[in-house]
């Protein structure tokens, strides 16, 4: 099954959840994804999911300065972030125990 269809529609909570505990920049927050499991994510998708979440309200942005190169700006969830977050966990949870029961085969 191609999961790029998949992840269009829960691009927004996977940013969101590698967010929950640690800020990070464009490439960490990637590549922290594709740790997790969501290797066939591409660049453009996350930081224009990024851009959004931020117009949405849920994201603060600061600049990091760096001595190695350009200055790496930072995402960190705010408290309409973590709301949405919780929201959307508990519709995920919802949506994936629906589809476990559909595909669970009957006996």
């Amino acid at each position: 099954m191609d999961t790029s269809q998949l992840l269009k529609g829960v691009l927004d909570l996977a940013v969101l959840a590698v967010l929950r505990d640690d800020d990070g920049y464009g490439y960490d927050i990637l590549r922290r994804l594709r740790t997790a499991g969501l290797s066939e994510i591409g660049d453009a998708s996350v930081y224009g999911t990024l851009r959004r979440l931020f117009a949405a309200g849920y994201l603060t942005t600061y600049v990091v300065p760096s001595e190695e190169g350009p200055h790496r700006k930072y995402y960190a969830l705010n408290a309409a972030g973590r709301t949405q977050l919780k929201q959307g966990a508990e519709v995920w949870g919802e949506f994936a125990s629906t589809m476990n029961t559909l595909l669970r085969e009957r006996a």
